[in-house]
């Protein structure tokens, strides 16, 4: 199974300010939700709050290391860790994951992910939460892809 981390970043790696994206874009909305579409989703307690529900047509894993944390949409799961999740993505032979923020998740993640997929929106923006540092001696960038209103980097673990 493939750990896939998809984050949308600036320029300047911001990834989110007050709590949510600074930034709206409706066509890497529809990137993220056909790339992501079928296959798990793990997110922070924090990102999942601010989304809001449940993603449709993806199994909605949640994070938190409160004991007695709820999600109020039974759909959801929940797990104290990482680990236990992809545990459970494993069992059930899920071909890939996506790991989808917030940073906390991202930094954690990276050390353990095969893949990254990042949308660089082309500008600088204030924010007050970042995108981790991509080191080139772990990190390869395999592909490229340039749309109208941003543009996409695949990155591979090197071997």
């Amino acid at each position: 199974m493939k750990i896939i981390i998809i984050a949308a970043l600036a320029q300047n790696n911001v990834i989110g300010k007050d709590g949510s994206i600074p930034w709206h874009s409706k066509a890497e909305f529809q990137h993220f939700k056909k790339t992501t579409m079928g296959f798990p989703i793990i997110m922070g307690r924090k990102t999942f709050d601010s989304i809001g529900k449940p993603l449709k047509g993806r199994l909605n894993i949640v994070l938190s290391r409160d004991v007695n944390y709820l999600s109020p949409h039974p759909e959801v799961i929940k797990f104290e860790s990482l680990e236990y999740a992809v545990r459970y993505c494993l069992s059930a032979k899920f071909e890939k994951v996506f790991i989808i923020g917030g940073a906390e998740l991202y930094n954690t993640a990276i050390p353990d992910a095969d893949e990254l997929l990042l949308t660089r929106m082309p500008f600088e923006i204030e924010g007050d939460t970042f995108f981790p540092e991509i080191d080139k001696e772990i990190w390869e960038l395999k592909n490229t892809e340039n749309h109208e209103e941003f543009r996409v980097e695949s990155y591979e673990r090197k071997s």
